[in-house]
């Protein structure tokens, strides 16, 4: 994680701009699939076989989704907050946020859900539907509540552009089997839920939710 995570509100994006991004992420979620050996992709696209740098890898990807692939040992989907993130209502719903500067779950009750041991998540972009903006961050963490950081961004940047979604500069990688936390820093201490949705991809073995 460095200094290129950042969001771009959306208002700044052209279709294609925001087209791109999720293909982006895409390419992002199967380099890690191959990477993790969900599924063949290695074998669907030529010259990933032999590569080891994680970035050529990504943009040998890329450049074969562009060209009109797509993997068919793999399916890629919307996260779903009830299937993916085992939560009680299918909706993007933060935890109550109490108090000011704490960080709270952005999925509802779950303070730290599990990966399943074969299917990866893709976070790439942010969208608060709650008015005015009750968040001033969102972070990933890779461990559980308190794990290390592998991505947070700064939402108050969409409060000064009259913004209320972003995507982020570079997707976040949730990878199989690990303890994983999606959480939102409380701006406005509302007691109450905030609809924050986050723009997810799940990629997991083809059929396995989808027919």
């Amino acid at each position: 994680m460095g200094s290129k995570n950042y969001l771009i509100p959306t208002g700044s994006m052209s279709l294609m701009d925001q087209r791109d991004y999720r293909t982006k992420a895409i390419a992002a979620g199967l380099e890690r699939a191959a990477d993790k050996k969900i599924g063949n992709i290695t074998d669907e696209v030529p010259g990933l076989a032999g590569q080891t740098d994680r970035k050529l890898r990504t943009q040998a990807v890329l450049a074969w989704l562009q060209k009109g692939n797509w993997p068919t040992s793999l399916d890629v989907r919307e996260y779903q907050p009830l299937l993916d993130g085992v939560t009680v209502l299918d909706q993007w719903l933060t935890a109550a946020l109490v108090a000011v500067g704490v960080a709270y779950s952005a999925l509802q009750a779950v303070v730290a859900p599990v990966m399943a041991a074969n299917r990866l998540a893709v976070f790439y972009k942010i969208g608060v539907e709650t008015a005015p903006c009750p968040i001033s961050r969102v972070i990933f963490r890779a461990g559980g509540a308190a794990g290390n950081i592998i991505g947070i961004f700064d939402v108050e940047q969409l409060v000064n552009r009259l913004e209320t979604d972003g995507y982020f500069t570079e997707p976040v990688v949730i990878d199989p089997s690990i303890i994983y936390a999606v959480q939102v820093l409380a701006r406005i201490a509302t007691g109450a839920v905030a609809q924050v949705q986050l723009g997810a991809l799940i990629v997991e073995p083809a059929g396995q939710t989808i027919a």
